[in-house]
């Protein structure tokens, strides 16, 4: 019987890997780029309606922003409790009960009657949506090697640009729909949360917990998967004198500015998203579907833009340098929308989407490089949750200017200013553990020193 060398056996390794890494890709990647897409709308598809909503309920400025912004409040209360179940009990139980709850909370907002309605269900949507964002990322840790993660999560958000762009059309085309005593506000809301929960149904079949619970995977391929993940994990590990603890890590310099940089990241998007519908209607008079289709445009652009900025970090890495570049064009183009009227404001937000979307997606190969392994989900909903806290206060904010002052420029300015500080202590985050956890006697192994699988 003949046995293979190391050397000979290492590209049939190398070959099952890449195989199983496509098959991986093609299985879960266009599954959760849908979940995210109806994800993203659920959670905006209030800035389609809030000229209905005051109309029929009263609804003013302050209190759609407030409203709006709400929910972060519950999203970021239960993002990191969400992500600790979810490994606990498993991506497909956890995620199959994410979509279900937050479907079912989106599709009750057709039937709000008041304010406090408005303020309940939009809490309670956070609660219900927390956990899928650092769950589908950490989930990428569990199922992928590291070479391989950057790609997919940029995929992944390609969701919320996408969701974005057909988000201003279907939503225009829904609010056209009214029978069964119901406005069409009230359709929308319910015909995109039932989709929610609709899909929720396939996820349950569809998705795996773990490689080796993958049936669509051979034996072999279940091991080559798990084998690479774990040998990066072996790898860090061997570099590093301290266990990781959440509490350890909450004192990391590193995760603070992790969580600033993704705070002043989200302010921005969230801000375009909420108020983006009111800009354009200001340019004329225009049809809710007019108004969705005009919606649509920043977020085609911010789509190409987020793949060519992908493509070239990974062609000429160093990071940090790309999300500064992406910073800089969201705070230009958020500088130019106030020196114009309503046409150009909507021409210089289409440059800054361009900016904000991108760095979005930049970003989160930079804590995933630094974070172990055994603490990966937890910081990463963390970081996720106080940098979504943006979106309650860019709306809160931008809602309580319009109502005081009449214009949303003051904000415009404070969303350039923030991005111009992001870009300048982007170069301060590490994409390595800290000098500080790593061992003076560690030697790094041949391994830890080859090209990453």
């Amino acid at each position: 019987m003949s046995h293979q060398s190391p050397a000979s056996a290492a590209p049939e390794r190398d070959s099952v890997l890449a195989r199983t890494v496509s098959k991986v890709k093609g299985h879960v990647l266009p599954l959760y780029v849908i979940m995210f897409i109806l994800n993203y709308i659920d959670r905006v598809n209030i800035g389609f309606v809030r000229t209905h909503m005051e109309h029929d309920l009263g609804i003013g400025a302050a209190a759609y922003g407030f409203g709006a912004g709400l929910f972060f409040i519950g999203y970021a209360l239960f993002e990191v409790p969400s992500n600790m179940l979810l490994q606990k009990v498993g991506a497909r139980i956890w995620l199959t009960r994410i979509m279900f709850t937050w479907g079912i909370v989106a599709t009750l907002m057709a039937f709000i009657q008041n304010e406090t309605h408005f303020y309940i269900l939009r809490f309670l949507l956070g609660v219900a949506e927390a956990g899928f964002f650092p769950g589908v990322i950490y989930y990428f840790t569990r199922w992928l090697p590291g070479v391989e993660r950057g790609k997919a999560i940029a995929i992944f958000l390609s969701g919320s640009a996408v969701a974005s762009l057909i988000s201003g059309p279907l939503s225009g085309a829904l609010l056209q729909i009214e029978g069964f005593g119901l406005h069409g506000w009230q359709w929308m809301f319910a015909i995109e949360g039932l989709a929610s929960v609709a899909l929720g149904f396939f996820v349950w079949f569809w998705l795996d917990s773990k490689p080796h619970d993958a049936k669509w995977l051979t034996r072999e391929e279940q091991d080559a998967l798990v084998e690479a993940i774990d040998q990066e994990q072996r790898e860090r590990e061997a570099l590093t004198t301290v266990k990781p603890t959440i509490g350890k890590l909450l004192k990391d310099r590193q995760i603070l500015l992790f969580c600033a940089l993704y705070f002043c990241i989200q302010l921005t998007i969230y801000a375009a998203t909420f108020w983006l519908p009111s800009i354009i209607k200001k340019m004329g008079d225009l049809s809710d579907v007019q108004v969705g289709f005009f919606n649509s445009i920043p977020w085609l652009i911010s789509i190409i833009a987020m793949y060519a900025f992908a493509s070239l970090s990974g062609k000429f890495k160093f990071q940090q340098a790309w999300v500064a570049a992406a910073l800089l064009i969201a705070a230009a183009g958020m500088f130019m929308s106030t020196t114009g009227g309503p046409i150009f404001a909507f021409v210089a937000i289409c440059f800054a989407a361009i900016g904000f979307k991108s760095a979005s997606s930049l970003f989160w190969p930079i804590p995933q490089g630094y974070l172990d392994a055994r603490i990966a989900a937890a910081v990463i909903a963390l970081i996720n949750s106080i940098g979504n806290l943006g979106g309650f206060v860019a709306p809160t904010t931008f809602g309580f200017l319009e109502q005081t002052t009449g214009s949303i420029q003051g904000g415009l300015y404070g969303l350039a200013g923030t991005s111009v500080l992001a870009a300048v202590l982007v170069f301060f985050a590490k994409t390595a553990p800290s000098a500080a956890l790593t061992s003076p006697h560690a030697v790094p192994t041949s391994a830890a020193l080859s090209k990453p699988l």
